[in-house]
């Protein structure tokens, strides 16, 4: 039987059955795939995979109905022999090496008894650490030159990380995508919002997304380690950045608004912000009206923000209810203090106009 997978092949399936020191994977096929159980031992010899659990591997070749895959080719299993680390150079097979020193433009690395050179920059990937904590460590690269029957070996661990960054990437695309509702933690506060884990994954709650109600302070209303539930509104997974909303989760207010704020309307509110061209008072929760400078009783070219300020107290009358545009039109009314001010200053001059309309300056002419 011809062989279904190509040398290098990059497969994620599930183990079926552990065996001895043999793994068993599912391939869709009559017969199932191998892993030398030695790929999944750590440090103290146990095994790490179950039956059930995911796994990525490689494949490396097979004879009929035996397909051997492996995870990476260890290189303190292989001695004299370096034709398999250039099988694992052309058909892009991870390979394990022990970091021995720094030396000049990199580090020197052990793939069993060959030795290979991996340059500063293809150490590490998004988080890198001090060169000289690499030393020592045991890590997986990917190698990019093979020379002179493997005497010049160059490796590189950066190359194998972004690939599994990638690959990760790719599964996070097709689980968390636009419009769908997703749960998370809150990660870390920021003055413009709040990133949020998925799974490892970071995203932004913008400032303007929390909620329907102005929020300046973002640590007023979330906490780190804070459960959210937010809708993903943006995915731009090519520069791995998300964008969720809890406000598109809450009830629109606007929705009912006409009928809350009929035309006519009076209301005692607070300003919410002062504007140059006028006032925004908040009437509900989520909801501003606009009274425009046209409306307020000041004289032109008035410096509102020196006369108005947010939280004062306002008496308006709604004249204009546009829910499409999410707008109302606000008046200013006058105060029932301002309303009997003038009546009783009317009532005290009834004698001077002898029944006729007040008139000041016929007022003025019979002192």
């Amino acid at each position: 039987m011809k062989n279904l997978y190509e040398i290098g092949q990059f497969v994620e399936t599930t183990v079926v059955a552990i065996s001895g020191d043999t793994v068993f994977i599912d391939l869709g096929l009559k017969s199932e795939g191998f892993v030398d159980a030695a790929d999944f031992k750590d440090e103290n010899g146990n095994i790490t995979v179950k039956e059930g659990d995911k796994v990525k591997v490689y494949f490396v070749g097979g004879k009929h109905e035996e397909l051997h895959f492996t995870t990476k080719i260890a290189g303190s299993k292989i001695k004299g022999d370096n034709s398999v680390f250039e099988n694992a150079y052309k058909n892009n097979i991870p390979v394990e090496g022990t970091v021995k020193a720094e030396i000049k433009g990199g580090f020197e690395v052990m793939l069993g008894t060959t030795r290979a050179f991996c340059p500063y920059s293809q150490m590490g990937y998004k988080q890198r650490k001090e060169p000289s904590e690499y030393v020592g460590m045991h890590l997986s690269f990917k190698i990019s030159e093979y020379k002179n029957d493997g005497k010049n070996i160059v490796v590189s661990n950066r190359a194998l990380l972004e690939e599994q960054a990638s690959a990760e990437l790719e599964n996070l695309s097709q689980k968390y995508t636009v419009g769908m509702t997703v749960t998370g933690k809150v990660k870390s506060i920021e003055s413009y919002g709040a990133f949020i884990d998925l799974n490892g994954f970071q995203a932004l709650l913008p400032i303007s997304e929390i909620s329907r109600s102005r929020i300046s302070n973002v640590a007023d209303v979330l906490k780190v380690g804070q459960e959210v539930t937010a809708k993903i509104i943006k995915a731009d997974w090519k520069h791995e950045k998300v964008s969720l909303s809890t406000k598109e989760l809450e009830a629109d207010p606007w929705d009912s608004v006409a009928e809350k704020f009929p035309v006519g309307t009076e209301i005692e509110a607070k300003i919410s912000r002062v504007a140059d061209f006028g006032v925004f008072v908040n009437l509900a929760e989520g909801i501003d009206g606009l009274v425009h400078i046209s409306k307020l009783n000041v004289e032109r070219n008035t410096n509102l923000k020196k006369v108005f300020n947010p939280g004062d107290e306002i008496s308006v009358i709604v004249e204009k209810v546009d829910t499409e545009e999410k707008r109302i039109s606000l008046s200013t009314k006058v105060s029932n203090e301002e309303e009997n001010n003038a009546n009783e200053y009317m009532a005290s001059h009834k004698e001077d106009d002898d029944g006729m309309s007040y008139n000041p300056f016929a007022a003025l002419l019979k002192k």
